[in-house]
């Protein structure tokens, strides 16, 4: 079993900045690591994911402004949230992808006043 511990989440006024931090419990080879958010009444939707080779994918809406990064030797992922929006206000979740399996954070919320 693997713990996803993530960090960095808080309140920003619109257009600041929050980086976000999630850390694997141990070290494993993970396949893709991601963020996804879960605004309240919506579902929840991937913000931007990362392949182990470093290739990123985007939603449409934080292209531009969230850059996604990974630190394989300490099993991280990292997501810089520049020119935050009220609309950016969510839950965010980390979620780990090994091979055959499917891990999630606890979730870290993010609040953005207009």
């Amino acid at each position: 079993q693997v713990q996803l511990v993530e960090s960095g989440g808080g309140l920003v006024q619109a257009g600041g900045s929050l980086r976000l931090s999630c850390a694997a419990s141990r070290s494993i080879f993970i396949n893709v690591m991601g963020w996804y958010r879960q605004a309240p009444g919506k579902q929840r939707e991937l913000v931007a994911d990362i392949t182990f080779g470093g290739r990123g994918n985007y939603a449409d809406s934080v292209k531009g402004r969230f850059t996604i990064s990974r630190d394989n030797a300490k099993s991280t992922v990292y997501l810089q949230m520049n020119s935050l929006k009220p609309e950016d206000t969510a839950v965010y979740y980390c979620n780990a992808k090994p091979p055959f399996d499917n891990y999630w954070g606890q979730g870290t919320q993010v609040t953005v006043s207009s």
